[in-house]
């Protein structure tokens, strides 16, 4: 109901809004169409940063866990080492102090020449079953006891495997620490702990050199989201937790204010986390002002389109309107309106095409009222004229009368119906303004015309007719029977020796009301009757020829009806009259269309 409404409002607005409606909803959808691929690039965009970030936190990932085996393996050449072993031996069964000095220097020797001074490496801490500790390295600290004791509980989860530990307040340095066993007897037991202080801080810088033009922050986390690496301390309250629900690699995230594009990937070898953080106003501030660019463009040029649209719009309308004012004021009957306002030269487009057209319309119907005004006056002149040729046939039918009548009295009762019946027949010839009249009325012109014509030819005329009542009504054009009744009489009756029988008989089909007049005499010949269908010969008589009845019934009716003639020698001749079906209104509507 509601749409029904809208479409009717639409329908009924002039034309100039619907153009500016149609206009606007083309560039509209122009417009949607245009930002929708805008954000499509848009979106690859993001996914091209993310690939790009995706394949920097890979590398750097891959060189991080690198450098972390190469300290994973270094922690086991010292705990497989066996000075290392014996060294710790030793610690072990000797209570001297002295013995226990030079054994403990020969062991940060030991610890020295295995790679203490390798790259990345602050110090290698080892610590004997009484927790001494014997540190070598360029940069060598005391392990408080918390730190310490998290390194040996740390170091008997893995039993002789390695695992890590993350920096805490006083250290920052990562830690792979390892139980030593003895194993030169292969009896396992625990000779102490070793931990490598790793500089992650060292190396991140090296790996992450190239990323500071972009003010990127590099975040690692350990499997128990305790951070490992942070660029800047402002991001200590990020977890990876909070953001890789989703799996997709990316995200834009918001910390204390600030947007951020995140990138995250998990390591397999340590299961930990590794983070890109990069500002979200570096990547996408060109980007950003390149959208709002673009959104303020095609607004204008909307509004634009839309002012230069009515322009044109108007171009095109206006002249529509200024004729469709001329067709309101000429209606109402001011028929010289229509050429006002066509003193500036018109264009050659389909508006002014129209206006030429109307204007020529105009001339014609002006041009049509003066002649149809002096074809009136030749119609009175020539109803008076026809009014002055009644006046003889109007006597003759009165004399008729008076020999009627006379007849009556003296007795003479052929005479009197012979005198009644031409006296009906002229009448009727006389009285044409009625272009359809009831078939009854035609078949008693017939029955008087027959009774005339069987006093002159006796018993050799035998007329009959099947007419069903149901059909006496149905209209039918004055004088199209008699002449074919006549004719049959003329180029039958007098053209042959014996009785000649005319019957008058009326069918219906589905392509119309059919009357036949059928006789019985010689027939025509099959050369005449040719050009009787195409029309192309001479009526041998004086009255009412076929053509005359056919062409008037084509004309009332249209040209699939009329007569149809059939005929062959010594067989008689068939006429049938084809009329349409309807009722008596239908019929006067169609002759008055006509």
């Amino acid at each position: 109901m509601v749409l029904k409404k809208i479409r009717l409002k639409y329908l009924n607005l002039r034309l100039k809004y619907k153009m500016v409606f149609l206009t606007s909803l083309v560039l509209l959808a122009f417009s949607i169409g245009g930002l929708s691929i805008l954000q499509y690039a848009f979106n690859i965009y993001n996914k091209e940063i993310y690939r790009q970030s995706a394949q920097a936190l890979q590398v750097s990932t891959n060189s991080v866990e690198a450098e972390l085996k190469k300290m994973e393996r270094l922690s086991y050449q010292i705990t497989t080492d066996t000075y290392v072993q014996s060294y710790l031996l030793e610690l072990k069964n000797t209570e001297s102090s002295y013995d226990q000095f030079m054994i403990g220097n020969e062991l940060r020797k030991r610890l020295l020449h295995i790679g203490a001074l390798n790259k990345y490496v602050q110090s290698i801490q080892v610590y004997d079953t009484n927790d001494k500790e014997y540190a070598s390295g360029n940069f060598m600290m005391n392990l408080s006891e918390e730190r310490l004791s998290t390194v040996k509980d740390a170091a008997r989860e893995e039993e002789g495997g390695v695992n890590w530990v993350s920096p805490s307040e006083n250290d920052e340095t990562v830690m792979a620490v390892r139980d030593i066993r003895e194993y030169l007897d292969f009896s396992f037991e625990r000779l102490g702990t070793v931990g490598i202080r790793v500089d992650i801080n060292e190396i991140m810088e090296e790996l992450t050199s190239n990323l500071e033009e972009q003010e990127t922050n590099f975040l690692i986390f350990d499997q128990n989201e305790q951070q490992v690496f942070a660029d800047e301390n402002e991001l200590d309250e990020i977890k990876p937790s909070d953001f890789m629900d989703n799996h997709k690699g990316y995200q834009i995230i918001k910390h204390k204010g600030e947007r951020y594009f995140l990138t995250y990937s998990e390591a397999n070898h340590l299961d930990w986390t590794y983070m890109i953080l990069t500002p979200y106003s570096n990547l996408f501030t060109v980007i950003t002002k390149a959208r709002t660019a673009v959104f303020l463009t095609y607004f204008a040029l909307f509004l634009l389109m839309i002012f230069l649209g009515t322009k044109f719009t108007g171009t095109i309308v206006n002249p529509i309107e200024s004729l469709n004012k001329k067709m309101k004021k000429v209606q109402t009957g001011d028929l010289d309106y229509y050429d006002v306002g066509m003193e500036t030269e018109l264009t050659k487009d389909e508006a002014g095409q129209m206006h030429e057209n109307f204007k020529k319309m105009m001339n014609q119907i002006n041009y049509l009222i003066g002649e149809n005004y002096k074809k009136q006056l030749l119609i009175k002149e020539s109803e008076f004229k026809t009014l002055q040729a009644q006046v003889n046939p109007h006597f003759l039918y009165n004399t008729l009368e008076s020999i009627n009548w006379s007849a009556k009295i003296i007795g003479e009762k052929k005479i009197s119906q012979m005198a009644e019946s031409l006296g009906y027949v002229l009448r009727a010839s006389i009285n044409m303004k009625d272009a359809l009249i009831p078939l009854e009325e035609e078949l008693t012109i017939v029955d008087h015309y027959i009774t005339i014509q069987s006093y002159r030819f006796d018993e050799r005329l035998q007329f009959t007719k099947d007419i069903p009542k149901q059909y006496l009504q149905v209209p039918v054009p004055k004088f199209i029977i008699q002449p074919l009744v006549e004719n049959a009489i003329r180029y039958g009756l007098q053209e042959m020796i014996g009785v000649c029988k005319i019957h008058l008989s009326i069918q219906e089909n589905e392509d119309g009301l059919f009357i036949f007049v059928e006789d019985n005499g010689p027939g025509i010949q099959k050369s005449y009757l040719d050009q009787i269908e195409s029309g192309d010969y001479q009526p041998k008589g004086t009255g009412i020829g076929l053509r005359n009845i056919s062409e008037r019934i084509k004309i009332l009716f249209g040209e699939e009806f009329g007569l149809i003639v059939d005929s062959e020698i010594g067989s008689g001749t068939k006429v049938s009259i084809i009329l349409p079906k309807g009722d008596n209104e239908s019929y006067v509507q169609s002759v008055i269309s006509r």
